[in-house]
């Protein structure tokens, strides 16, 4: 079963943060990002295989936005354009900034949990569907 769970955020919430209360006030268990609009002022952001972040101050449009969603961990890709339609993206990480609205809607599986381990394989902690 699909639960989905819709919020509007504003001016100056953090975007990350924003979606890691949700997870942990819903007590969600196994979520995924099914849709989020909206506009930035900041984004921060981990490109591909970099160990540094990345954080530029500037009005950005969200045009893409999805994640699989964990009580431990939120990973979560964001794609954002600016005032010329230029797009960069990377991992959504804390510190990008609302600077008017984004309209999130997150999908709840009820019967699903998901958590992370470390797959020697990747080094990283992966996906864990049950």
């Amino acid at each position: 079963m699909i639960t989905p769970i819709a919020i509007r955020l504003t001016k100056g919430q953090d975007l990350k943060l924003e979606i890691q209360r949700l997870v942990t006030e819903s007590q969600l268990q196994a979520g995924s990002i099914a849709s989020c609009v909206g506009c930035v002022s900041q984004l921060n952001i981990r490109l591909a295989n970099a160990d540094f972040t990345k954080t530029i101050t500037a009005p950005f449009e969200i045009v893409s936005l999805m994640g699989t969603l964990t009580q431990s961990h939120q990973h979560i890709h964001i794609s954002a354009a600016d005032e010329k339609g230029n797009v960069i993206g990377g991992h959504l990480l804390e510190g990008t900034i609302i600077s008017h609205t984004a309209e999130l809607i997150i999908h709840r599986y009820d019967n699903m949990t998901f958590s992370r381990e470390l797959d020697s394989s990747t080094g990283y902690t992966e996906l864990v569907i049950s």
